[in-house]
């Protein structure tokens, strides 16, 4: 038995080649995309036509409201939980998205999660704004230069949260074990490689196309709702509620959107291309 992960950076062409391996494969679709678990959000997170979900069965898609928050910890709870139904099936459960957390998260396990402690949290923002990012990696890296080395020194969000967990728990991140076992059946990750070329005219076709199918329409009307703070997170939600708030033109709302959407593409790549477990091909290549 084997479970199998196609990962790759926004805008690969995942989702259409995830049919095709699913097909060969025998296999039901596991999404591993942090904002599809959302409902209402379909344009915003590009999530597979109908008449493909009915084709292939998917899973943890448009399975809560987006006025309620969702962790990792529970993704992978739901997750390892769809892996055994699956094979029950006699089927092959197939991962497919780019959030990297959750695919760690599912292959192997987590760390325990330190209260949070949003006054520390406001304290390390203030002294990033005055000081700069690089002031906080520097201290994380005095403290705990293992995990320091598995951060970027721009990603904040991680940083702060590395040092959230030393204050909290007053032990290195390192040092703290995971309180999950990793996944116990065998895997195989593979990873979408592009031309950047390709991938960034990917990309300005898929908004391009999001702004033709009415994510407009969609945005104003969740707007409407009061948003949870993860699903609010949702690339292009931000860039089209500014011009609805009248910050700027639909046209710019649009170019905003794609040069986010590739600063999102190069975070991915970032974070998937130090696994040595994914293999990396061309989307006309991909085979087992």
């Amino acid at each position: 038995m084997q479970v199998i992960f196609l990962v790759g950076p926004t805008a690969s062409r995942k989702t259409k080649l995830s049919l095709k391996l699913a097909k060969k494969l025998n296999a039901e679709i596991v999404s591993c995309d942090s904002m599809c678990v959302y409902k209402g959000m379909d344009i915003l997170t590009s999530k597979p036509p109908a008449g493909d979900m009915k084709k292939i069965k998917h899973h943890l898609i448009d399975i809560i409201q987006p006025t309620r928050e969702f962790s990792v910890a529970e993704y992978r709870s739901m997750a390892l939980e769809k892996i055994e139904e699956i094979l029950k099936r006699k089927k092959t459960p197939l991962f497919v998205g780019g959030s990297g957390l959750y695919v760690k998260a599912v292959i192997d396990g987590l760390f325990p999660s330190a209260k949070k402690n949003l006054r520390f949290r406001k304290k390390q923002v203030a002294l990033a704004d005055k000081y700069g990012k690089s002031y906080l990696y520097k201290k994380l890296w005095k403290i705990d230069p293992d995990r320091a080395k598995k951060i970027h020194p721009n990603d904040l969000r991680r940083v702060i949260r590395a040092l959230e967990i030393y204050h909290t728990e007053k032990k290195r991140p390192s040092e703290l074990k995971i309180d999950t076992r990793p996944l116990k059946y065998d895997f195989k990750i593979l990873g979408l490689k592009l031309d950047r070329n390709e991938l960034y005219k990917n990309i300005d076709d898929r908004v391009d196309q999001m702004f033709k199918k009415g994510i407009v329409k969609e945005v104003k009307k969740l707007s409407k709702k009061k948003l949870s703070i993860t699903s609010r997170k949702a690339l292009g939600y931000g860039e089209v509620l500014g011009y609805l708030k009248g910050k700027y033109s639909l046209e710019e709302a649009k170019e905003l959107l794609k040069k986010n959407t590739r600063h999102l593409a190069k975070k991915q790549l970032t974070w998937f291309r130090p696994d040595r477990r994914i293999h990396w091909v061309p989307p006309s290549k991909l085979t087992l």
